[in-house]
C-alpha cells in the first residue's frame, strides 16, 4: 500500500510514455544488436554467425570510402548548422529590435524544418536540375555561362548545403531563446563604456551561449551520424556512393540488400561509434558541470 501511494500515480501518468518508448526505442535497439550476430536475409530465415558480419564490414572495399564521406558530411554539416544557426539568432535577436520583424524571420528559417522532407528536396531537385528548366541552370543561361550538373559532378557539396541549411534553423531558435534571456543592463553598460557592437556580440553574447552551443553541437552530431532521409532523396548516395554515409549504407544493405544481418551490424557499428563521440564531447564539453547542483544555496 506503501509502495502505490508513493508511486502510483507517477506510474499511471508516466506508464503509457514509458511503454512507447519501450517500444519503439529499446526494443528496435534489442532487435538490431541480435539480429547483427545473424545471417538474415529476404527469406526472413536466419541463424548465428557469429562476427561473421562484422568480419566483413572489415574487408568491405567500399566501408572506407563511406567512412570518409561520413566525416566530412558530418564535420561541415554541423559547422553549419552551429556557425550559421549563431549568425541567425544574433541578427533576429540584437540587430533586428522588432519582435515582428525577427519572428517573421525566424519563421521563413524555420519553414523547410516543418515542411515534409519530400517537399523541401523537390525544390532542391528543381533549384538544381541539370536541364535547361532548372532554377540555377536558368540564371547560368541569362549570364551566358555554361550548365552545371551538381547533383553529379559535386553530389556531397550539396548533401552539406541542404542539411546545413535546415539544421540550422534547429539552433537558431536556441540560441535565440538563450540571448534573449541575457539582461539588458548588460547591453547598455556596455554601450556607457563606449563598446562597439563587435565588442558586445564577441564580450557577451558568445559567452553568454557557451552551454546552448554545446547542446546544439551535441545534439546535432548524433542527429547527422544516423540520419539519412534528405541524402536519400537527393542522390540516394549516389553517384557510385560518393554522397554515401554510414546510416544510408546500413539502409541500403538492409532494405535495398536484403542483408538485414549486415545493415544490422553496420547500424550497431555507428551506435557504438555514436557513443564513443558522446562521450569524448561529453569530457571535452565538461558537460558534468552544467548538471551540478548549483553552489548557491
Amino acid at each position: 500500500m506503501l509502495f502505490f501511494r508513493k508511486w502510483g500515480f507517477p506510474t499511471v501518468m508516466l506508464g503509457p510514455f514509458i511503454l512507447l518508448i519501450a517500444i519503439f526505442f529499446f526494443l528496435p535497439v534489442i532487435l538490431i544488436t541480435i539480429l547483427a550476430f545473424t545471417n538474415m536475409d529476404s527469406s526472413m530465415q536466419w541463424t548465428f554467425n557469429g562476427l561473421a558480419n562484422f568480419q566483413r564490414l572489415f574487408h568491405d572495399p567500399n566501408i572506407l570510402e563511406i567512412l570518409n564521406h561520413t566525416l566530412v558530411y558530418v564535420v561541415f554539416t554541423l559547422v553549419i548548422n552551429v556557425i550559421f544557426g549563431l549568425i541567425l539568432s544574433i541578427i533576429t535577436t540584437y540587430f533586428v529590435q522588432k519582435e515582428s520583424v525577427s519572428l517573421f524571420i525566424r519563421t521563413i528559417w524555420m519553414l523547410p524544418r516543418m515542411s515534409p522532407p519530400v517537399v523541401y528536396i523537390l525544390l532542391w531537385l528543381w533549384f538544381l536540375d541539370s536541364s535547361q528548366y532548372g532554377v540555377l541552370n536558368s540564371i547560368r543561361s541569362l549570364l551566358h555561362l555554361g550548365h552545371q550538373a551538381l547533383l553529379t559532378t559535386h553530389p556531397m557539396l550539396v548533401v552539406i548545403l541542404a542539411n546545413g541549411i535546415i539544421g540550422a534553423s534547429y539552433g537558431m531558435i536556441i540560441f535565440s531563446s538563450a540571448i534573449k534571456s541575457i539582461p539588458q543592463d548588460l547591453y547598455h553598460a556596455a554601450k556607457v563604456d563606449g563598446s562597439s557592437t563587435w565588442s558586445i556580440i564577441y564580450e557577451i553574447i558568445i559567452p553568454s551561449l557557451r552551454w546552448p552551443m554545446m547542446f546544439v553541437t551535441m545534439w546535432q552530431l548524433l542527429s547527422l551520424l544516423t540520419s539519412y532521409e534528405y541524402i536519400l532523396l537527393l542522390t540516394k548516395g549516389g553517384p557510385l556512393h560518393e554522397s554515401e554515409v554510414l546510416s544510408l549504407y546500413s539502409f541500403h544493405s538492409a532494405f535495398q540488400n536484403f542483408e538485414f544481418g549486415y545493415g544490422s551490424a553496420v547500424a550497431l557499428v555507428l551506435v557504438v561509434i555514436a557513443l564513443i563521440l558522446s562521450f569524448l564531447m561529453w569530457k571535452v564539453f565538461g558537460m558534468n558541470k552544467m548538471i551540478k547542483n548549483s553552489r548557491i544555496d
